[in-house]
């Protein structure tokens, strides 16, 4: 019996050779497979997570940036009314001066001016912020995912304070520049604009739309200024100007507000910015829609429906307009929630450049840069 068995096993010896080696091959060929499907799912789940933890520390960034931009909104608020005092000029009508026709047109040429800039000025701090702080937080992100490997942090906190101190420049100089400039539009548009002349809201719009365009230098001139530079001094005013004596956190400071400057200058940027500002004067033409409504009967009904042609029908002197003009600064630059800032805290073009900007930035590829 074993003798015949023995035979069997020389016969068919290579299929037994090859059937051991498949049946081998298959098991370990298991294992390998099984390995590798949990390396893939640890995979999988170590990416969800820091994906997710990224995702929550991006959300929680754009959080402290609305709350940054409604808490300078009084600084730049009182900025604005510093540099365009126009109750000196109210509290001066009330004395009924010799000379009330001037002071009436100084008043008319500042109130358009402040309301002006007030729009400008905030739709450039909630941009400018944007950038800012989701740079910062994606250095941030890098360096709470790298802090136990030893490397030295991206954006320290004396370097984050001297970054992030550059927005005085928005509410300093760039404040000052703006004023000048659009103060010389409103003079161009609005200097030979009579107190008693009516304008409809669609007059306002025009006029409105003729300051942007001369602020905005929409065509061309020798001396534009791109309205970047209100935000951020030109390269040669910052830090690196010092011949000597910069700090390794000085370089840091001038490699961020280099980026950001680069961020600014970017076609991208102008879209959004532009976006901001289109949103931001329609806002304030709805402000001052409340008060160009069709007096009561007019429109044979107890109970006029404000339309779009029916409030192009309705105007009012310009001497009325001032002081409605006059008061907006009060809701558009409000640190408590308005429509106005609301309205430009929820753009989605806004949003997604700040993830846009984020995901750059909290990429571990900024780290060999």
């Amino acid at each position: 019996m074993f003798s015949s068995t023995w035979n069997f096993l020389k016969r068919h010896k290579r299929k037994f050779i090859f059937a051991g080696a498949c049946v081998g091959g298959v098991y370990f060929l298991g294992k390998y497979a099984q390995k590798k499907i949990r390396e893939m799912q640890e995979r999988e789940a170590s990416e969800y997570i820091a994906q997710a933890r990224r995702q929550f520390h991006f959300e929680s960034n754009q959080r402290t940036c609305n709350m940054t931009v409604l808490s300078m909104l009084p600084t730049l608020r009182e900025a604005i009314l510093h540099h365009l005092n126009s109750e000196s000029l109210t509290t001066l009508l009330k004395s009924k001066p010799a000379n009330k026709l001037d002071i009436w047109e100084d008043l008319k040429i500042i109130s358009f001016t402040r309301s002006v800039v007030a729009v400008y000025s905030t739709c450039m701090l909630v941009v400018l912020l944007r950038v800012q702080l989701n740079i910062i937080g994606g250095y941030l992100y890098l360096d709470n995912s790298v802090s136990k490997s030893g490397m030295m942090p991206l954006a320290p906190p004396d370097v984050q304070q001297q970054y992030l101190s550059s927005i005085q420049h928005l509410l300093g100089d760039g404040l000052s520049e703006m004023i000048t400039a659009v103060k010389k539009a409103v003079q161009n548009t609005l200097g030979g604009v009579s107190l008693k002349q009516s304008l409809s809201l669609q007059e306002l719009e025009q006029h409105l739309n003729q300051i942007r365009a001369q602020v905005e230098e929409r065509n061309g001139g020798s001396t534009h200024r791109p309205l970047s530079w209100y935000m951020m001094p030109d390269e040669e005013n910052t830090l690196a100007a010092q011949a000597c004596g910069l700090t390794e956190n000085d370089v840091t400071t001038i490699k961020l507000l280099n980026e950001t400057r680069d961020m600014l200058e970017s076609p991208d940027f102008g879209t959004v910015l532009n976006t901001c500002l289109n949103r931001g004067f329609n806002r304030f033409l709805d402000n001052m829609a409340e008060f160009f409504q069709p007096p009561p009967g007019a429109q044979g009904d107890s109970t006029p429906i404000t339309t779009p042609d029916s409030l192009s029908h309705v105007s009012l002197p310009v001497a009325k307009i001032i002081p409605i003009v006059n008061g907006q600064i009060h809701s558009i630059c409000s640190e408590i929630p308005s429509h106005f800032v609301q309205d430009l805290l929820m753009i989605d073009q806004v949003k997604e450049f700040a993830a846009n900007v984020y995901e750059t930035f909290s990429t571990s590829h900024e780290l060999q840069k």
